[in-house]
């Protein structure tokens, strides 16, 4: 296997490589160009991000500035939404799902390094998949660390440092991030009826602006 390989395996691997350096060079070139466009320009947004993200599914918007390692161990689902300055370390893959919101600052770390001083001063590197599954919603200025999967649909509260898999449907938060409760039957009647409110209230401002 090629270290390229290795690192994308989630195996130790050497970090200096010729490929894997090649990779970085060229994510930091579409990087400059994506966080550099004008702020009404999403054709050319989406081009760049087409050809620096390893997967697209329909439409997602990532906010600049916006950074990552290769981009093309990302993954990205339908309708999910990036804000700003979020960084992506995608050593391993990053996969994110359908209608996932990820807050301003997030940070999502595949990347890891040997406890061990000797091998990790010495240039070898290892990785860990991160996967956050659709409908999702990550609160500002979380970190993902490495090999955490978050579940459908859950809730995690700004600040919060997740370093072991999150469930689906919860609300989750804190240092090390814990689950503080299932999003319920309860919570999903309160927001249904907040959103039929607000489409009546919509319905009754249209009836009188005629």
């Amino acid at each position: 296997m090629t270290e390229t390989e290795l690192m994308n395996a989630g195996e130790l691997h050497y970090f200096d490589d010729e490929e894997i350096n090649a990779l970085s060079y060229r994510a930091q070139e579409l990087l400059e160009q994506y966080n550099n466009t004008a702020a009404n320009d999403e054709g050319t947004r989406t081009e760049i991000l087409k050809k620096l993200l390893g997967r697209i599914d329909g439409w997602c918007a990532v906010k600049p500035p916006f950074r990552c390692d290769y981009g093309k161990f990302i993954e990205i689902g339908d309708g999910t939404f990036l804000n700003y300055d979020c960084i992506i370390l995608d050593a391993c893959k990053v996969r994110i799902g359908k209608h996932v919101m990820i807050g301003p600052r997030t940070c999502i770390y595949s990347a890891t390094h040997p406890i061990y001083a000797p091998v990790r001063t010495a240039g070898y590197d290892i990785s860990k998949p991160v996967t956050i599954c659709d409908n999702a919603w990550l609160g500002g200025n979380v970190v993902v660390n490495p090999g955490v999967t978050i579940g459908e649909g859950s809730v995690i509260g700004s600040g919060s440092v997740v370093t072991k898999d999150i469930p689906a449907n919860v609300i989750a938060a804190g240092n090390p991030c814990r689950v503080i409760r299932e999003i319920t039957e309860e919570d999903k009647n309160y927001w249904e009826t907040k959103r039929e409110q607000y489409l009546n209230s919509r319905e009754n401002d249209s009836y009188r602006a005629e």
